[in-house]
């Protein structure tokens, strides 16, 4: 081991050797960029200075790429060794790096010549006698894991180790998502490479690693098809803002950072310009995610605001001319034929003077253009337009649902139920608050109706006179200029485009989840895109999967399709997961169920406690999983009992190693050891039911225990579990 482990470090300081030498020359091209050009902004360059400028700012921008590329790789640069036969020795790291004479030390995971670190066995070798794990801590080579794919290797070759894969499992849980790119397995490295065009799906149950290999896929991409994906954007989307915390780290350390992540919740920040994290109940989030609410959107966008039913008059030459409101309807209506409301204005003044003109008898022989001129000036008549077809806010128009008068008459298609929900998921203040200017309490759900609202009415025009300063004020600042100071051309924006930003490839996670609402929202984001999508079926919180396989197979289309199915429960022990499967296979016989790899001896623990006694239980529970396991542990509540767990969490010390969060927001997440309260509270509160149980359930990678409140009745989820559990 002495022996192996020196032969290691001496090739690892030759990597961060040349490393140094690339950095010092990453670091000497910047410095000569900030050196030159450099102003106060008291002068102006010459034209022909813009060449020069540009190819600065090109090998600025390029040296300070690499240089961040080489400041990221560097803890645990080099991970694998492959040794081949006819004898070859090939190194595996997170970036590829070279010595002076331009012979590889290192290759980048990504590239071609890696792919047998992952997808070598021992039935299909592929030329590898020898892959080696390497365990770095910093730059100083810690472990050796060793697996022997050729028995017919030299006798010398010296094996070590029991398996990398196993020894990573056994790790201890952060609050960061580790990347798993020296433990790739061969099933997750086929959906890793799987070719960009069309849609890729990539299905399988808790635990067999969808989300990092959804990652590591964005990064492969990136690195192999470049020029377009980085030009055309990368979006990754996942279901909370705690999940995106959670991996955020994953691409940067895999040598990629050209990735746009949102949340769910806020993929329409680029229109609206707010993000969400509040989750309606379970009715109101099943409802606005149904493509029911579209006709009811329709409906509301060509409702006048505030009911206006007020005639137009205006006097031309001692002449009165009105329009009457079902005149004035007709004319909106043969107006928004074509045009979107915030882009109509000026069609609608038109329509108006028009219709006023049809009506003038013209003795005093005015011209068309006189006519307009003195009509449309009068105030009765700006007045009028103004408040008959005004600038509207998505956000503005949505919280009219919570008049009920009004959504009778956009919504006549939903029950009288389905009405009170709608409406009483807006809070009564609401439009006083955006009225304010305050931001308002939309929902996850709602984001996606607003962005809806958006392709139908456009945006509000922008206000011409919210122009941007030139120059920077206060003080002397020796500032850099770019080449897009001096060039001050604009690129004029067609007001007819769509306004939402766009990728050329998207990536959702937790695809199970996104409600139809929601998929047309995302598909604003990449109508000309390639796709990964990555969930599910048994773990969906939104109840209506007939839906879900209709709006996946809608984004498909006739385009390529390829799926890929991982088998393999690497997170959960077997004793966690058979009491997870027993829940699922009770309400989705269908279930995916992989196959979990692991078994720590170590059973769920099933506790029930009054009400009452529900803090001090708790914190019971987490002292005694504090000296059980290393890592974090996951206390997963109900909405309703949220405040009471972190309480709970508090009371009894644990805030630096416990998690309080919902089901919901677990999903793609881990902990050491979890403790789930009141299961069938959770059931009852979230719109997947049992299968949001499930999610809550195959969190934990050491230890469950789940907390069941005793209302005099017996637990009705532990009903699907065999009677000795």
């Amino acid at each position: 081991m002495a022996r192996e482990l020196a032969a290691e470090q001496a090739h690892v300081d030759r990597v961060y050797e040349a490393l140094e030498v690339a950095t010092t020359s990453a670091r000497q091209v910047a410095d000569e960029g900030r050196r030159r050009y450099q102003t106060d902004r008291g002068d102006f360059l010459r034209e022909e200075d813009g060449t020069a400028l540009f190819e600065r700012d090109a090998f600025a921008y390029q040296s300070a790429k690499r240089l961040a590329t080489l400041d990221a790789e560097h803890e645990g640069l080099v991970f694998g060794r492959l040794d081949m036969n006819p004898p070859d020795t090939r190194y595996i790291g997170r970036i590829g790096v070279r010595d002076e004479d331009y012979e590889p030390l290192v290759i980048d995971w990504r590239a071609p010549a890696a792919e047998p670190f992952y997808r070598a066995t021992p039935t299909n070798p592929m030329g590898v006698v020898r892959r080696r794990v390497l365990r770095c801590r910093n730059d100083q080579v810690v472990g050796i894991e060793d697996d022997l794919l050729d028995d017919d290797s030299p006798s010398e070759l010296v094996v070590i180790g029991e398996g990398a894969l196993m020894a990573s499992l056994a790790r201890a849980r952060g609050d960061a998502m580790r990347d798993i790119v020296a433990t790739i397995q061969s099933e997750q490295d086929e959906a890793i490479r799987a070719p960009y065009q069309g849609v890729t799906l990539i299905a399988g149950g808790p635990g067999t690693g969808k989300t990092v290999v959804a990652l590591h896929r964005a990064a492969y991409l990136l690195y192999t098809h470049r020029r377009r994906l980085e030009r055309g954007g990368v979006l990754v989307v996942g279901p909370s803002s705690v999940f995106m915390n959670y991996i955020e780290r994953v691409l940067p350390s895999l040598g990629e950072d050209a990735v746009t992540l949102h949340a769910i919740g806020a993929v329409a920040r680029d229109v609206l310009g707010f993000t969400t994290e509040r989750v309606d109940a379970a009715e109101a989030a099943t409802l606005k995610g149904s493509l029911r609410m579209l006709p009811v959107l329709r409906a509301l966008a060509n409702e006048p605001l505030n009911g206006l039913q007020e005639p137009l008059r205006v006097s031309v030459k001692g002449e009165v001319l009105t329009l009457q409101p079902d005149e004035l309807a007709r004319i909106r209506e043969q107006v928004l034929e074509t045009r979107m409301i915030n882009r109509a204005r000026p069609a609608a003044e038109k329509a108006l003077l028009q219709a006023l003109w049809n009506r003038f008898t013209n003795e005093a022989e005015l011209s068309r253009e006189a006519f307009d001129d003195l009509a449309g000036s009068q105030a009765s008549f700006t007045m009028f337009l103004q408040a008959w077809w005004p600038s509207l806010e998505a956000r503005d128009m949505l919280v009219r649902l919570s008049d009920r008068e009004l959504l009778d008459r956009v919504a006549p298609k939903l029950t009288p139920h389905e009405r009170d929900v709608l409406s009483n998921s807006y809070d009564p203040g609401l439009l006083e608050q955006v009225s304010r200017g305050k931001v308002s309490p939309w929902s996850v759900a709602d984001m996606a109706l607003m962005d809806e609202l958006v392709a139908i009415i456009g945006l509000p025009e922008a206000d011409p006179e919210a122009d941007a300063p030139v120059f920077i004020e206060g003080g002397d600042v020796a500032e850099l200029v770019s080449t897009a100071d001096l060039l001050s051309t604009q690129r004029e924006v067609d007001p007819n485009d769509d306004p939402q930003q766009t990728f050329a490839h998207v990536l959702v996670d937790e695809c199970q989840d996104i409600t139809p609402m929601q998929w047309r929202m995302l598909r604003r984001r990449g109508p000309q895109a390639s796709w990964t999508l990555v969930g599910d079926m048994a773990q969906a919180s939104y109840p209506h999967l007939d839906e879900t396989r209709r709006a996946i197979d809608d984004l498909v289309g006739s385009g390529q399709r390829r799926e890929f199915r991982l088998t393999t429960n690497y997170r959960s022990p077997a004793e966690v997961f058979s009491l997870a499967a027993d829940v699922i296979k009770a309400v989705h016989p269908e279930a995916d169920l992989p196959r979990a790899v692991r078994s720590t001896g170590v059973h769920p623990v099933l506790d029930s406690v009054a009400p009452a006694d529900l803090e001090a239980r708790v914190g019971e529970h987490l002292t005694e999983l504090a000296g059980q396991v290393e890592g974090t542990i996951g206390v997963l509540a109900p909405p309703s009992l949220l405040e009471q767990a972190a309480a709970a969490v508090e009371r009894a010390g644990m805030a630096e190693r416990a998690r309080v969060v919902t089901p919901l927001q677990a999903k793609g997440l881990e902990y050491d050891a979890v403790v789930v309260l009141s299961p069938d509270d959770i059931v009852h509160e979230a719109p997947g039911r049992e299968r949001v149980l499930y999610v809550a359930l195959t969190r934990p990678t050491q230890r469950l225990v789940t907390i069941d409140l005793d209302r005099g009745a017996p637990a009705q989820w532990r009903q699907a579990l065999p009677a000795s559990a």
